[in-house]
This record gives C-alpha cells, structure tokens and sequence, in this order.
C-alpha cells in the first residue's frame, strides 16, 4: 500500500508526464477542528478536475478542484487559499465548527522535481522541499539537523521521507492482524521468520516475508528512525537477538509481547548479553496500549495505538504505559508462535 503522500506525488508526475497540467495543494495553516493535519497534499488535474489526496475530507476538493480546472490557468505564482473564514463556509464545505484551513495551491512546472523526491523516498531519504510564495522557487535539499513541516506564511517547507517500516518478529497469527492494520497505516510491514512449517502459511498480501535470522533481517532492516521492530513470536532464541540488534538500531519504536513476568525475564537476558540499562529502557514490553485487549484483533488494535502514539511524539502517562498481560485465554485461537505464554 502506497502512502497518501507517494501515492499523490507518483500520479501528479505521471498526469505531468502525460502532458496534463497539474496543481499541487498543500495544507499550510489550520485552525480549530480540522480533518486533516498541515502538511497534507492534494493533486488537482488542470484539464478535467480530477484529483488524488485529500486536504478536507469533505467539499473542499471539489470546489477547489472544478475552480483551479476553470480559472487555474490564469495562475502564475503559489497563492493561499482559505476556507472556512465564514460560518456559511463551515457549513457549506462540512468543516468542524470554528475550522479553518489555509491551502497553499502551486503550479508544477515538471515532472522531474516531483520524481527527484520519489527517488530519494525509494533510497530511504530525506528530502526538504522549500516553496518561495513570492518568486515561486522551488528547491530540493537534504535536512539539516531536525526539519518539520513549517509555514511563515512566505516560504512553505515540507519534509519527504521513506514509508514508515514496520518489522515484526514472527508469522503467526496476531502478526497478520497487526501487519494488515499496519498497511493501511502506511507501514511497509516485513514479517521475518526463518521457521518453513510458519513461514509457509504466511499470507497477507504486500506483507514481504524474510526467512533469514531475524537479528539479521532487523540489522538490515531497522537503518533509520522511520523504523520500528516488534517481536511478536515469544521464542528467545527468535526474539532475544533480534531485539538485542533492534535496541541499538535508530528505531523510533521497539517492542516486545508478553505479560509483566515474562518481560522482566526478557529484560534481564538482555542485560546478560551486555546491553546498557538505558538501551533495555528503550523496549515497550509489554507492548501495546491497557485496553482490555482479548481478541488477537483487539491486540493489534492496542499495539498499533502505541506505535501510533510515539510516531506521533505522544507523551504517553505513566498508567497508559501499564502493560497488559497476554495469556491464552486472551487469546483464544491464537497459534502457539504468535506469542501466547
């Protein structure tokens, strides 16, 4: 599954590629309730207003879309565009109350700036993308120290980066669940399982199986800090390397399953092969979010609300990182290899 944000860049490059004009939307400001966040990207076809992405989630891109198709063609620089400044726009284009956004809408000139970015994303790079509202200047460049999406107003800076990754541990049931709710998160989900009798019932489609070790697999894998590893299989000879590996990876999230007991067992083999407590600190384990999770469903629902929390730079409370024990009778039907104790 593509992310919303490749997905808008690979069909603006190829509409520019075709000989179709193309306007690239970027949310820049927003106020009160909004749908979607700043950063996010909508492609508008000149020709016929068709489009690809959202800004709005409601009636924003189809007014925007049928105006740039009707007087885009008159635009010559990047302008800002706003909606809902008035309560009749609110209602009209179905913003939450007292919502507002201001859009930066541009003219791609070619197609080739657009591919440059997928490139980099493809090599799992940064890109810094800078837009001059004044002049129109569009520059491309790597980050420098820590980028976020920003907007003065004059310049609009967004950051391009590889898909998020997300290896699990294990092919076993909950691994399914999780990598499929993963998908649609915009995870690209590496399942790594050396085991033939697991790996030969893996069957989650666009969820690549890696057979090798899986402490090779997360060395290989795990390079950056768009990367997480979850160990999902409860075997220490599967899970114990692999998370030795993960822990000093630049990954932003490493977590483990199990309940309380089994973790601080899982802590302390780690602290006999010579990790430093404040590496062993960086585990989630047990992993996921206390919310009563029964079902492996439900599991995955929690573990992926955690990931999705520290992804997102939430400080998560004390008693919301309470872990939650994972037994048998929590999950029921649950293979054997995906973690039951």
């Amino acid at each position: 599954m593509r992310s919303a944000d490749r997905e808008v860049l690979e069909t603006a490059a190829d509409w520019l590629d075709a000989g179709h004009g193309v306007y690239l939307v970027t949310v820049a400001r927003t106020w009160g309730s909004s749908p979607r966040p700043p950063g996010s990207l909508l492609a508008v076809r000149e020709d016929d207003a068709r489009f690809v992405g959202s800004v709005s989630g409601g009636c924003v891109e189809d007014d925007l879309s049928a105006r740039l198709a009707a007087h885009g063609a008159s635009q010559v620089l990047p302008r800002i565009e706003s909606y809902g400044v008035t309560p009749e726009q609110n209602h009209r284009f179905g913003l939450p109350c007292g919502g507002r956004l201001d859009l930066v809408v541009e003219q791609l000139a070619s197609a080739e700036p657009v591919r440059a970015i997928l490139r980099a994303m493809d090599a799992r790079q940064l890109t810094v993308r800078r837009v001059c509202l004044a002049t129109g200047e569009v520059s491309l460049h790597a980050p420098e120290g820590d980028v976020a999406f920003r907007f003065d107003g004059e310049n609009l800076i967004k950051v391009f980066g590889p898909a998020w990754r997300l290896v699990l541990i294990g092919a076993g049931q909950l691994s399914r669940f999780v990598a499929q709710m993963a998908q649609a998160l915009d995870y690209e989900v590496i399942v790594c399982d050396p085991r033939e009798e697991v790996a030969a019932s893996w069957q989650v489609a666009d969820a690549v199986l890696d057979t090798r070790s899986p402490d090779d697999a997360v060395c290989a894998l795990a390079r950056d800090a768009r990367s997480a590893v979850i160990a999902l299989t409860h075997e220490p000879k599967l899970d114990d390397l692999a998370l030795m590996e993960a822990l000093v990876s630049p990954a932003f999230y490493v977590g483990a399953l199990g309940s309380r007991a089994n973790n601080a067992k899982r802590r302390a083999r780690l602290a006999s092969l010579a990790l430093p407590p404040e590496v062993i600190a960086r585990l989630h384990g047990p992993v996921g979010l206390p919310i009563g999770s029964r079902s492996p469903a439900e599991i995955a629902v929690a573990i992926l609300a955690e990931l999705t929390a520290v992804r997102n730079g939430i400080v998560l409370r004390a008693e919301s990182q309470a872990p939650h024990a994972v037994s048998p009778a929590n999950v029921s039907g649950m293979s054997k290899t995906c973690g039951v104790l």
